[in-house]
């Protein structure tokens, strides 16, 4: 049937995601991209269009995955902030845990590529980072924070979070990425009580 796609497409988006994901904006060339896919480079561009426009695809599927896990976490639990935030972190823990993916985070890597990147593309991963403080702010405010504490913690928990996604980049086992929520919950606890 003419017209009609002879490949997954969410199969050929998952291969692209996990090559950006894995050797970044930069280092994937459209060749990788056609090896990972399995698809020639005039299919790969028929099916996705340009290489920016497939890595913002790639990009949204990310955002939309694990977004949609992050906040099925942080709405999961009443047993309040310290249940929501340590299941915040159990979501990214089980992420660099996973064999199936890179270790890192695609959209934390892609801000860090900004330079290398086109204006559009550069600023949707701008939108996709802010994204996550906006999400445990929301959850935050619901357990009853008021708006400056919800801001302040959900920026020193994003900040943890990115942490713990190059942490597993340069090599931390998951007894150091967990060691490391736990002094942060820790930590916020103290803050809490003083």
């Amino acid at each position: 049937m003419a017209g009609k796609k002879q490949f997954d497409v969410e199969v050929a988006l998952d291969a692209a995601m996990i090559q950006f994901w894995r050797a970044g904006y930069a280092n994937t060339s459209v060749d990788d991209l056609s090896r990972v896919t399995g698809l020639n480079r005039s299919s790969l561009y028929s099916s996705f269009g340009d290489k920016d426009t497939l890595f913002l695809q790639c990009l949204d599927r990310y955002v939309t995955r694990y977004g949609e896990r992050y906040d099925a976490a942080l709405s999961r639990t009443n047993d309040g902030v310290e249940a929501a935030l340590r299941a915040f972190f159990e979501v990214t823990l089980q992420r660099i845990a996973d064999p199936e993916v890179p270790d890192g985070c695609l959209i934390v890597q892609s801000v860090l590529s900004t330079p290398v990147l086109s204006p559009g593309v550069a600023e949707y991963t701008q939108r996709a980072a802010a994204l996550q403080p906006a999400r445990v702010v929301a959850a935050l405010k619901a357990r009853g924070l008021p708006d400056p504490d919800a801001g302040t913690l959900a920026a020193y928990v994003t900040a943890v979070n990115q942490s713990l996604a190059v942490m597993s980049r340069t090599g931390a086992d998951s007894g150091q990425l967990r060691a490391v929520v736990d002094v942060a919950m820790t930590a916020r606890t103290q803050a809490a009580a003083g």
